[in-house]
């Protein structure tokens, strides 16, 4: 008998785990997909162009709140766990959930769905949003160039627009941002690698977009979402920690299993970390990892202008995912303030509109900072309108993208941003030098 299968995801893993798993198997036949974590993804239909010739009318996509009743209505037999960065205990509600109405519940092995490269892959991935993983992509990106190597990044999928456009998508210049209609979120993940000279493939088809990066890379990164796993088999798979957050290593999914899976263990933030919690995650890596190798490194504060911080009223305008589904309570923009003496950080919360006030409703967590969300034209249109409601003198913008260059702010900006920086030896150079040699030989 043919499997009926609910896919639970985000706009990301849940369409990688379909076309590789799901979508040429005769065993199943998905019927829906559920959507949650960012805004205005569900009521959109998995296009028959990706779909495939089984599913000729493509496959809907609905809100998660409704799984209880699509297992019911469908009388689905599957339902299957594909996204990313939510606590173990979440996991299993979602689970018990399923199997209350008579579903089976699974999560897909991470090496099932990762595909192989003919080149070399090097993969950075997180244990949680937010603990670093695109700074370190650039330092690793940058690390390879001088090397000598050609190097293309791969992207973790953020297809939040039209499906049919967003199934292999390269990104070498600004204008390939407009031409694929790039939300904030998008640019915030691209911008900086193209800034450094790195071509940047995302989309929805990672073997088509694995068959485009091959042709113009030595070696390939993967940059990755959230604290997701890999799309491709990694040579040598590098994950981030945050001792901010000491023990999530152990207590979110899949953020286990890439602490689990690591060769290169990089503890972030030590520079502004307690020490007991830098040595907390130093153990669980030492005891659940013990393979991998330890690099320290601290995220180094870059902030334009620092003397328009001083004595002023600021508005800190912080990267959306980190604050949202990475449950982090502030980011650069806060660290910066208070370093920079400001005189007060101004809430956002009374000056928030339309689908930013949404977001505040939703993450209680979020307090005194503002989140760049940016997944829509009419999100971003609230963005703009919440800053310049604000009663501040200067707006701190503290996400990878310069939102100076996206929005009309009618205040002064300064712009802060995080780089990777070694905190001791090894450093992260020395360590993936020497994998990638063992690699040539």
């Amino acid at each position: 008998m043919v499997e009926k299968v609910i896919i639970m995801g985000a706009a990301g893993r849940d369409f990688h785990n379909f076309n590789v798993y799901f979508k040429a198997n005769p065993r199943y036949q998905v019927i829906a997909f559920t959507a949650t974590q960012i805004p205005d993804i569900e009521g959109r239909i998995y296009p028959p162009e990706l779909s495939g010739p089984d599913y000729p009318e493509g496959v809907p996509i609905y809100p998660e709140e409704k799984l209880g009743e699509l297992i019911r209505t469908h009388k689905a037999d599957l339902v299957a766990f594909s996204y990313s960065d939510i606590p173990h205990v979440e996991v299993m509600h979602k689970a018990s959930l399923a199997m209350a109405e008579g579903a089976d519940f699974i999560l897909i092995g991470a090496t099932y769905t990762m595909l192989q490269s003919e080149k070399p892959v090097v993969t950075v991935c997180a244990v949680r949003t937010g603990c670093g993983k695109s700074q370190t992509t650039r330092q690793v990106c940058q690390i390879i160039k001088n090397m000598g190597k050609r190097v293309v990044a791969v992207r973790h999928p953020m297809p939040y627009g039209d499906l049919t456009n967003q199934i292999v998508q390269r990104f070498s210049c600004y204008e390939d941002f407009d031409r694929h209609q790039c939300t904030i979120e998008e640019r915030e993940e691209y911008e900086p690698l193209v800034d450094q000279g790195i071509v940047v493939y995302a989309g929805i088809d990672y073997q088509k977009i694995l068959n485009a990066a091959e042709q113009e890379a030595d070696v390939i990164v993967w940059d990755g979402g959230n604290n997701d796993t890999p799309f491709y088999k990694p040579a040598i798979h590098i994950v981030v920690f945050d001792p901010h957050r000491p023990d999530h290593e152990r207590l979110y999914y899949p953020g286990e299993t890439n602490l689990l899976m690591a060769d290169i263990a990089i503890i972030n933030k030590v520079d502004s970390a307690d020490e007991k919690n830098i040595a907390r995650v130093r153990r669980n890596i030492e005891t659940f990892a013990a393979r991998a190798h330890i690099v320290l490194a601290e995220s180094k504060l870059i902030v334009d202008q620092p003397e328009q911080v001083q004595g002023r009223r600021v508005l800190v305008v912080e990267d959306g995912p980190t604050l949202t589904h990475g449950e982090m309570s502030y980011g650069a923009g806060t660290i910066a303030a208070q370093i920079h003496g400001a005189a007060e950080i101004v809430a956002p919360v009374q000056y928030a509109v339309g689908s930013i006030a949404d977001t505040f409703r939703n993450y209680p967590n979020i307090c005194k900072t503002l989140p760049a969300m940016g997944y829509s034209r009419e999100q971003i249109a609230d963005l703009e309108q919440t800053i310049n409601a604000a009663e501040c003198d200067v707006v701190l913008c503290a996400t990878p993208v310069n939102l100076a260059n996206l929005l009309q702010i009618n205040k002064p900006t300064v712009r802060v941003r995080y780089e990777y920086s070694d905190h001791n030896q090894p450093t992260l150079q020395e360590t993936l030098e020497t994998r990638l040699q063992d690699l040539d030989t």
